[in-house]
């Protein structure tokens, strides 16, 4: 379990980095200013999120025999590696976080739910759940990569959004899920 939540929870800081969650994150802290509660729906939402990408990713990883898993993972962390390149920008729809019925809890869970579907990072859980067959370290691991990510952005703000160097950190995550791709290709102990 140890492998498993380490290497997602680094996957997937790096490549939350100037993601489009990330940027979610400063929408929100900017609009109501109450981190805690924030921070609270980022956690629900990533949970709910990433424990049924993980589900899906163990699913296929018992269905695949070893031989094909091998080659699709080794392709999706390498594809994953090259999306990690594109700029994210946060679309209209997704930036909506008027929804003040729900409470800033129930806003950014809703939102940040919502902004994350067929997002990197719950694709790339899909991937690490299938690669590593343990459920519970991957989606332990993945959620903690995405509140490293993500609380510094809700705490802090525009003044940590534009000091942080993403072409730099993006760079990192593309070469860490080609190396990983390398990995599942290659690599018996991986």
């Amino acid at each position: 379990m140890e492998h498993a939540f380490l290497v997602s929870a680094g996957a997937v800081a790096l490549a939350e980095m100037g993601d489009k969650t990330q940027l979610l994150s400063l929408v929100l802290a900017a609009r109501y200013r109450k981190p805690l509660p924030i921070i609270l729906g980022v956690l629900a939402a990533t949970l709910i999120n990433h424990a049924g990408a993980g589900a899906l990713g163990a699913w296929l990883g018992s269905l695949i025999t070893p031989s094909i898993m091998r080659w699709a993972l080794a392709a999706s962390f390498v594809a994953m590696g090259l999306w990690i390149l594109v700029p994210d920008k946060l679309d209209e729809g997704e930036a909506d976080v008027n929804r003040s019925r729900l409470g800033v809890f129930g806003a950014t869970v809703v939102t940040f739910f919502i902004a994350e579907m067929g997002d990197k990072t719950q694709i790339a859980t899909v991937a690490l759940a299938a690669r590593f067959h343990d459920f519970f370290g991957v989606v332990a691991g993945t959620t903690l990569g995405m509140m490293i990510a993500n609380v510094p952005a809700i705490l802090l703000g525009d003044r940590f959004a534009h000091k942080l160097p993403t072409k730099l950190v993006h760079g990192i995550a593309a070469v860490l899920f080609v190396v990983l791709g390398a990995f599942a290709l290659f690599g018996n102990g991986f």
